[in-house]
């Protein structure tokens, strides 16, 4: 396992089309280990494939880090419910951060590194993030999706405290039925 440099803006690679992985041998395992080695030491949320340069189906995502990361091989997204805005950044991007609206439920269908098909799915934050990583995989950057990007002074007072952006951001769960915990059911 290594550490992989992370492909930023301006790279070709990002705005490219990722291949179906079509053969799961030892080679994919070494590219997610590799990746979600990269993602943890990164401290970010999701890794996909071309943001270290490998132009296949592969994505990474750890919203909790008590959890084992997710590994997605050629993931789709099969349904999706409700709607949410909020802050959205990309290590690929780094230093920058927008407002993007995203759907609030996302169930993925995926394969691991078996080749074994399973589904995922996840609401809030790891639904953002089943969508920007799938994204990555179409050559889509977060930024061009994106309600508006915010400013350098922006970043530099929410960083600070100072301001928050709760006003443009909110949760619409359409017809997921959450629990009082704010849990799915």
């Amino acid at each position: 396992m290594a550490l992989r440099e992370i492909v930023v803006e301006g790279d070709d690679v990002l705005n490219k089309k990722c291949r179906i992985v079509e053969k799961f041998d030892k080679r994919l395992s070494v590219l997610i280990d590799d990746m979600i080695d990269t993602l943890i030491e990164s401290g970010g949320v999701g890794l996909a494939a071309p943001q270290v340069g490998i132009l296949r189906r592969v994505v990474v995502i750890q919203v909790d880090p008590e959890e084992a990361p997710l590994e997605l091989v050629n993931p789709e997204i099969i349904e999706t419910s409700g709607e949410q805005k909020g802050l959205e950044g990309c290590l690929s991007i780094p230093g920058k951060w927008g407002i993007a609206t995203r759907p609030y439920y996302v169930k993925v269908k995926a394969f691991d590194r078996d080749g074994n098909e399973y589904t995922a799915e996840g609401t809030g934050l790891l639904a953002r993030a089943f969508c920007h990583e799938l994204d990555h995989l179409d050559g889509v950057l977060y930024n061009t999706v994106c309600d508006r990007m915010l400013t350098p002074p922006e970043i530099e007072k929410y960083n600070e405290g100072e301001i928050d952006f709760a006003d443009e951001c909110y949760v619409d769960t359409g017809d997921v039925e959450l629990d009082d915990k704010g849990d799915e059911e």
